[in-house]
């Protein structure tokens, strides 16, 4: 049986434990979800997020390194962020359109006056631009952040790439840290079946049927959007810029969507869709190296549907109509808040807070969606970590396409 096999099995099964568990016999869930599921998930994610921190390291110097000429790094660097903003603003408008043509505030009665919820501060965009460069790499390294951690990476490569032969022994070196990283990605993904059942399961188990039903609306609403982005914004692009299949697009990148789903983290997802990606769609190393870490870390497409939905049904619940003026402050503080809290924990709900701020409504309504948010953040964390890789099949693409163009006219 192939491993995407088992890790979509691993979902559908523990889905239905976590189900059935839920509705028949949560005591009985209380009783092995201590001993069986949490363990299980938790040995599966940290084994994860102990490749995360290496890989982004060597893949990004290796990537930066392989591009070689410091114009095509910018070049390609330029395309993936202006991909990664101009879907992010494509992703909060279908949110927000669905959201209005459904309405999910107005489904049901909803009880605001128990609706609490304290808002983290996250930090500005301007802060987070000026702490790009780290002034401590060691310890941008042990904390884990990675916009830092990207940056010092891609000097290394340059100043690899400007010394040439008198670094070469660093180069193996990095190369070869890169394909030990790369081994132990596989030989964790082993485990992944049983990592996701238990992720899931625990997940869906503790989320309460109740409050599933009671918000199915929003949900539906939600999940709807993930889905015509993911398919319209992501195929379509990948059909039209890249001239690829969608259909091969989505079924090569599948295991590494089930992965994000169970995980509910694209950096910790990182690993294996970077592997997924090389391997299944073809997607150069140093190309995929370069792309998919930043967007892991800045690209939040699903994140950014979910703050769209999640502001109209708070408005609507509230009963405040919001005028276009306002809808567009969503969308332009959604977009640059995506980069502005990148690497920060729980950055969906803290997103949320600054928008629902900036167009003056109750940050006590996100209390109404914490019930069953862990449910959609396993679903738009699988539509983040697609966005990302659809940008590096495309950026890939074109820069084959300007090779090709370059060859024809020295020829």
């Amino acid at each position: 049986m192939k491993l995407t096999t088992k890790i979509i099995l691993g979902l559908i099964v523990g889905a239905i434990v976590g189900i059935i568990l839920n509705i028949a016999a949560p005591g009985l869930f209380k009783v092995l979800d201590p001993y069986i599921f949490t363990p299980l998930g938790k040995i599966f994610l940290n084994l994860i997020n102990m490749l995360v921190v290496p890989i982004v390291l060597f893949s990004i110097i290796l990537g930066t390194a392989g591009l070689g000429d410091p114009k095509m790094l910018g070049r390609i660097g330029l395309k993936t962020i202006a991909y990664f903003l101009i879907t992010t603003c494509i992703a909060i408008i279908i949110g927000i359109g669905l959201a209005y043509i459904i309405q999910p505030g107005l489904a049901g009665h909803f009880d605001t006056a128990s609706a609490k919820y304290s808002a983290e501060k996250a930090p500005s965009i301007a802060d987070t631009l000026l702490n790009i460069i780290p002034k401590n790499p060691i310890q941008a390294l042990a904390d884990g952040n990675m916009l830092q951690i990207i940056a010092f990476a891609i000097f290394i490569g340059l100043a690899l790439t400007a010394l040439g032969d008198k670094a070469k022994g660093i180069y193996k070196l990095v190369e070869q840290g890169n394909d030990i990283m790369m081994y132990l990605v596989t030989l964790v993904m082993k485990f992944a079946p049983y990592g996701t059942f238990g992720l899931i399961a625990s997940a869906i188990g503790s989320q309460g049927f109740s409050a599933m039903k009671a918000m199915g609306v929003y949900m539906i609403v939600v999940i709807l959007a993930l889905v015509v982005h993911a398919i319209i914004t992501y195929g379509g692009a990948v059909s039209l810029l890249a001239r690829k299949n969608p259909i091969w697009f989505f079924k090569g990148f599948l295991p590494a969507m089930g992965v994000a789903f169970s995980t509910s983290s694209s950096n910790a997802t990182l690993p294996v869709s970077m592997e997924t990606a090389q391997d299944n769609l073809k997607v150069p190393e140093p190309i995929s190296s370069f792309v998919q870490p930043l967007g892991a870390t800045i690209n939040m497409d699903g994140t950014a549907i979910m703050q769209g939905v999640a502001t109209v049904f708070i408005a609507q619940v509230y009963g405040v109509d919001l005028s276009i003026g306002e809808l567009a402050t969503v969308v332009l503080t959604a977009v640059l808040a995506s980069i502005g809290t990148a690497g920060v924990p729980g950055v969906g709900l803290i997103l949320l807070a600054m928008v629902l701020n900036s167009v003056n409504l109750p940050v006590a309504g996100i209390g109404l969606i914490l019930g069953i948010d862990r449910i959609l953040d396993m679903a738009r964390t699988a539509v983040n970590i697609t966005g990302d890789a659809s940008c590096a099949v495309i950026v890939a693409e074109s820069e084959k396409k300007r090779k090709i163009k370059l060859q024809r006219k020295e020829a």
